[in-house]
């Protein structure tokens, strides 16, 4: 049985990470990362420099966030509970420059999302608590970060609850259209 199939987005470079968790009379035990399955696909494992993991009530939406420059690249997985995770393809040479992708990532199938850099990347929390884990390859520059409302119509991102909780940050980020021609224009 293999230990982890990988499964490309629909996105170039997006990539959903599968483990085959072994279950038995104690519970299971799975793989959660392989730094040769991800290889394979293209992906530096040893480049993450930081690791960070944030909580949420059902409800709460968190994104779209970015880095403009050299960007970074992440690996995104639930650690407990579900969430609803898209991803912006935000590479103005992508022939899929500006549309999404999202999928489920929770405590059950334990898959982890390839976020490569040059996306925008954000989740709503599925369940009462929901705990997400980021491995990041780029130290944190505040002076890059870019963000784009949830609910801007350009992107059409439809989500699957009612948002219960933003932050003031997401809640007057600028709209798709603003960093779609910033991007565009190369600043």
């Amino acid at each position: 049985m293999a230990a982890m199939r990988v499964r490309p987005g629909r996105l170039p470079g997006v990539l959903l990470f599968v483990p085959t968790p072994h279950h038995d009379d104690r519970g299971l035990f799975t793989r959660t990362f392989d730094v040769d399955v991800a290889a394979e696909h293209g992906v530096d494992g040893t480049a993450f420099r930081q690791d960070s993991q944030s909580r949420s009530r059902r409800g709460v939406l968190r994104g779209l966030h970015g880095r403009i420059g050299r960007g970074e690249s992440k690996l995104v997985r639930c650690a407990r509970g579900a969430v609803y995770d898209v991803v912006v393809d935000a590479r103005p040479d992508s022939p899929t420059f500006g549309e999404y992708e999202a999928f489920r990532l929770d405590d059950d199938s334990f898959s982890q999302l390839y976020v490569p850099a040059g996306f925008l990347h954000g989740f709503q929390a599925l369940t009462d608590v929901a705990d997400v884990c980021y491995r990041i390859d780029a130290t944190h520059d505040p002076s890059a970060d870019v963000a784009v409302r949830y609910d801007d119509p350009g992107l059409g991102v439809v989500w699957p609850l009612p948002v219960s909780v933003v932050s003031a940050r997401d809640a007057t980020a600028g709209g798709w259209e603003e960093l779609r021609d910033r991007l565009v224009a190369g600043a």
